[in-house]
């Protein structure tokens, strides 16, 4: 009876004492996360710099307001580029005359050092940071946490992917180890350091809220990753680490309403940053792929056209002659489901994918054709212009709201239209299904249901063919360009 009272007591004796113990263990793992973040600082901060840029520029005839990435010689543009022409609080900012007098524009930002792994530039240290820092730039100094300054030049820039590579006079200055991005998840914690309001080296701690943004607008080649580490004027080209201090990705934008952070912060992924700055290294420019298609997104009306699953792949809208799209034997209408053994869901990513493909190097690529899977060879050509992306959705209405015409010579000249085959668009209705679906006067229908139109007959029939289901797939074209719509009524 004495042991089991005994028992008793220390039984609850223990479970008095358990919340003290779940207490102290929380504070302490509190403690070596704190701890976790300093030892990223300290392995990290001796590596970023302060980028401090000057530029000459015309004096403008009213005083220009500052970037998110402060002060510099980009302000009025950075502005429309990241909030949009219509950013609440930013005046219309007239460009400088010819004759007006010149004055000298101070900019700033981040950056960080690494060295090329690899290849007869390896082992030399080279200074990473947005090329939209250092655009337009007639000096440029870096400073390191340690005091030391450096003139540094620009050894390769790349507006598109807003990459920039500089070079500094020594090798003696330590390099961050380059991490890789693609095994970077969701709720990972991330640390960014950099230069806010010109505060050096200033800490901030968040997660990875998203990955593989591709539609901010920001730059021409996106795959962003997303945080909410805090990310203010002056922090862009600074390094976003993960908690071994390895570089995952380099800040270059935020979204805001008021120029400060809102905690949606974007970085380059530093996959594509690393494949950018080792061009920009050797040769001074970026060299991408092409394959020769316009391409859109696959949506649930035209998946069901196509005998594919909505978001199984992207649709080619058009193949261009003589490509390298058109020698593998890709044709209009097929789906791409993979390139090089990676699922195609994102018509962003499978840009940046096909742009970053050594051109002359064969990959495998998987198309769906009348709902059958094929295998195609295809030999990646270089690029001399853009993939185009094939604009407008099908929306859903009342009525198709179109009238058309057989071409004519006349309607060719007045549309200033190229094509020789197919109906002109002469009037579309407001708000009917067919403007939604971004058709309008001049839009030539080539293709209905997948079937040739030659003439106002051939398309009325297949309108009358249609009526059934109230379904109508058209292949349009607009200026120089293709793309599939789905009417639904």
């Amino acid at each position: 009876m004495k042991m089991k009272t005994l028992s008793q007591l220390i039984l609850l004796l223990w479970l008095f004492a358990l919340p003290a113990y779940a207490q102290e263990d929380g504070i302490e793992n509190l403690r070596n996360t704190g701890k976790a973040f300093a030892s990223v600082a300290k392995k990290v901060s001796p590596s970023v710099v302060f980028i401090q840029v000057e530029s000459t520029s015309l004096q403008p005839t009213i005083q220009q307001f500052s970037t998110p990435f402060g002060q510099g010689p980009l302000n009025d543009d950075l502005l429309k580029r990241f909030f949009g022409d219509q950013f609440k609080g930013t005046p219309q900012v007239p460009r400088p005359q010819q004759g007006q007098p010149q004055r000298k524009m101070m900019g700033q930002g981040s950056g960080f050092v690494f060295k090329v792994d690899s290849g007869v530039f390896s082992n030399k240290a080279y200074i990473m940071t947005n090329n939209h820092v250092v655009d337009h730039a007639d000096k440029i100094t870096v400073k390191f946490q340690n005091g030391k300054e450096y003139i540094a030049k620009v050894k390769g820039t790349d507006p598109k992917s807003d990459v920039a590579v500089l070079e500094i006079n020594t090798d003696d200055v330590p390099a961050l180890k380059l991490g890789n991005s693609s095994s970077l998840e969701v709720g990972e914690w991330v640390v960014a350091i950099g230069n806010p309001f010109g505060l050096s080296h200033t800490l901030t701690v968040g997660v990875v809220s998203a990955k593989g943004r591709s539609s901010v607008g920001i730059n021409d080649y996106e795959n962003f990753i997303q945080t909410d580490a805090a990310i203010n004027p002056g922090n862009s080209g600074g390094p976003l680490v993960n908690l071994n201090g390895e570089v995952i990705g380099m800040n270059t934008a935020i979204f805001s309403r008021s120029g400060g952070s809102m905690g949606i912060g974007f970085a380059i992924p530093i996959n594509l940053a690393k494949n950018i700055s080792k061009q920009l290294i050797k040769t001074g420019e970026v060299v991408r792929g092409r394959i020769g298609v316009v391409i859109q997104p696959l949506t649930n009306e035209l998946a069901d056209s196509f005998g594919a699953q909505a978001g199984e792949g992207i649709l080619v809208a058009q193949v261009s002659e003589d490509s390298p799209a058109q020698r593998a034997g890709i044709k209009q209408g097929d789906v791409i489901v993979s390139y090089q053994g990676n699922k195609v869901d994102n018509i962003g990513r499978f840009r940046n994918s096909v742009s970053l493909t050594t051109p002359g190097s064969e990959k495998e690529i998987i198309i769906l054709r009348n709902g059958k899977r094929k295998k195609l060879s295809i030999t990646i050509g270089k690029q001399d212009g853009e993939m185009q992306v094939a604009s407008g959705s099908a929306q859903s209405a009342d009525e198709i709201g179109l009238t058309v015409q057989s071409m004519t010579p006349q309607l060719a000249q007045q549309f200033n239209i190229k094509a020789e085959t197919g109906v002109v668009v002469t009037q579309v209705k407001p708000n009917s299904i067919a403007a939604m679906a971004g058709i309008r006067p001049g839009t030539v229908i080539l293709q209905a249901n997948r079937k040739a139109i030659k003439n106002t007959m051939e398309f009325k029939q297949a309108i009358r063919e249609s009526h059934a289901d109230k379904r109508l797939m058209l292949l349009i074209k607009d200026h120089d360009f293709q793309r599939f719509v789905v009417l639904k009524w």
